[in-house]
């Protein structure tokens, strides 16, 4: 791997230009929690090998609401899933809400001023790839 290439990576991670970002679908109250930084882990019934910057996306408003970083994703017990209760801000912990859970943690949350619209192609659920 060469200087030059690792270089303009780096830039291309710094800068956020890359032309296509991933934008995560996230329902309320979830996503105020996520971007008012009280809540740092996204619970979910599958693993991501995503990393990185992504865009946050309010579920049924057709906006774009700001970005986050996804650090890492970690399977939880359900003793795991007590324990961090604050992480998650899930009320009900009496039993794990997958049959496999997934904490995926989340960084540098940031709330953008003006929400920005896309166009959420049929089908869509977790993921969306936007221009």
């Amino acid at each position: 791997m060469s200087i030059k290439w690792l270089c303009a990576y780096e830039i291309v991670k710094k800068y956020d230009i890359i032309s296509t970002m991933k934008g995560l679908i996230i329902k309320q109250p979830w996503i105020d929690y996520i971007l008012s930084g009280n809540k740092i882990w996204e619970i979910r019934g599958t693993n991501t090998n995503i990393r990185g910057k992504i865009k946050l996306i309010q579920s049924g408003s057709g906006l774009v609401v700001g970005s986050c970083e996804i650090v890492d994703s970690k399977e939880l017990t359900l003793d795991s899933y007590r324990q961090y209760k604050h992480f998650h801000k899930i009320e009900n912990v009496s039993t794990l809400p997958y049959k496999r859970t997934f904490a995926w943690i989340i960084k540098n949350a940031q709330r953008y001023e003006s929400p920005r619209k896309y166009k959420h192609p049929n089908g869509a659920i977790i993921w969306v790839n936007l221009d």
